[in-house]
């Protein structure tokens, strides 16, 4: 590795001001910095010290995300091979049923190498699609405004393949994520200013703009003439009882389910938030404040019931088990750029999108995955939640004589 750190500084000179690539010093740094620590410290007493920076963050969350992507690759081959199965096909025609048989693993189900490698054909084309022009994208930006690239996009390159379902095609990944870095991040001016998460901005655009690519039967399962519904949808269309005669709360839990391909399993989820946690990452309080927030308002819609529409029937625990809200809980809600930053608006936030997300799927059954519009909804609110935090923590200060000015 010593070459490539000497090549590196050799390379230096032509990009730093002065030089003839002046203008790309940003990909040099990109990469410079994602190989090694950076060799630059702050200096003085103004700065915090501390050891957690930037690209530390977003390495931690991309490894709590590991267990979801371990199931994204497993479940997307699974639910593959179990419908050549069911359907008697014995074969892929295309390039990817190339790549299977010159391997010599087959379509075996029951093979968790196969059920691996099969997924893996239909996720990391999405994924390098998306970090290939979400990438482009950020550094065209760093490029203009002569800035180096931040290490956000780590996580936004990873989150927003996650909660797509496998059959979508490749151009819309490129278009969605190009919008969801341009208009949820860059228009604000870039990481740590945008007020909204970029991944489910660009989620949201390709749902509102492409429907047919990521809502209805036929898309969770990547075999031509498969069609199936995911157990969200079973239960806004024929109720639970639907959802309980294919799905038991078990193979919910673990995600052998058809969905989004990182967001069906719990025990993923789960795990991630573990290691947040245990980081201090991830905020816990809005991961909690999230969680009672849709257990209280599914328990109330529950009790109360309903003769029309099938939704009311969900016990509130399945919420957490089919659908994206414990991915969106764990992942999405927590983004510290875009979530409220005071102690206390994190609880008033956190709950509000919970109830959001439970009243957008049980009220409105045309549109069962709620979480993805109760985010946004609560990124909107986060810096109004928490400019009242602030003003009543002064008041309170400014009214027991705490509060001096200077």
């Amino acid at each position: 590795m010593k070459f490539l750190r000497n090549f590196l500084d050799t390379l230096e000179p032509n990009f730093t001001h002065g030089g003839k690539l002046e203008k790309l010093y940003p990909l040099y740094e990109a990469i410079d910095t994602f190989l090694y620590t950076p060799g630059e410290v702050s200096q003085g007493q103004t700065h915090v010290r501390d050891a957690l920076d930037l690209k530390r963050m977003m390495i931690t969350v991309v490894a709590a995300l590991g267990p979801c992507i371990l199931m994204a690759l497993f479940n997307t081959g699974y639910q593959a091979n179990l419908a050549m199965e069911n359907l008697g096909v014995t074969s892929v025609d295309s390039w990817r049923g190339t790549v299977i048989e010159w391997l010599g693993i087959g379509y075996n189900p029951s093979n968790i190498l196969a059920n691996f490698v099969h997924g893996a054909l239909y996720f990391i084309p999405i994924f390098l699609v998306c970090n290939i022009a979400g990438g482009l994208t950020e550094a065209t930006f760093s490029i203009i405004r002569k800035h180096e690239i931040n290490e956000g996009f780590l996580v936004t390159g990873m989150l927003f393949p996650l909660t797509l379902p496998p059959t979508i095609p490749l151009w819309q990944v490129a278009v969605g994520i190009i919008f969801g870095v341009i208009f949820g991040k860059e228009v604000f001016g870039g990481t740590g200013k945008n007020f909204l998460n970029p991944a489910l901005t660009a989620r949201a655009f390709l749902y509102f703009a492409y429907p047919a690519q990521l809502s209805g039967d036929a898309i969770w399962t990547a075999v031509d003439g498969f069609s199936g519904a995911t157990a969200l949808g079973l239960a806004a269309a024929d109720g639970m009882g639907a959802v309980y005669q294919q799905y038991d709360w078990l193979s919910c839990f673990l995600g052998t389910i058809q969905g989004s391909m990182g967001e069906t399993s719990t025990l993923a989820c789960l795990l991630g938030a573990g290691v947040l946690i245990l980081t201090g990452i991830g905020s816990w309080r809005i991961m909690l404040s999230c969680s009672v927030g849709a257990l209280v308002t599914s328990a109330l819609l529950y009790s109360i019931g309903s003769d029309t529409n099938p939704m009311f029937g969900m016990p509130p625990i399945w919420h957490f088990l089919v659908g994206g809200l414990s991915f969106g809980i764990v992942f999405m809600a927590t983004d510290p750029v875009s979530a409220s930053f005071t102690n206390k608006g994190k609880w008033f936030y956190g709950f509000l999108i919970g109830f959001m997300a439970i009243l957008i799927r049980v009220i409105n059954p045309a549109f069962p995955e709620g979480i993805m519009l109760a985010i946004l909804f609560g990124n909107v609110f986060a810096p109004l939640i928490d400019y009242y935090v602030v003003n009543a923590n002064i008041k309170r200060r400014k009214d027991r004589g705490s509060l001096n000015y200077v």
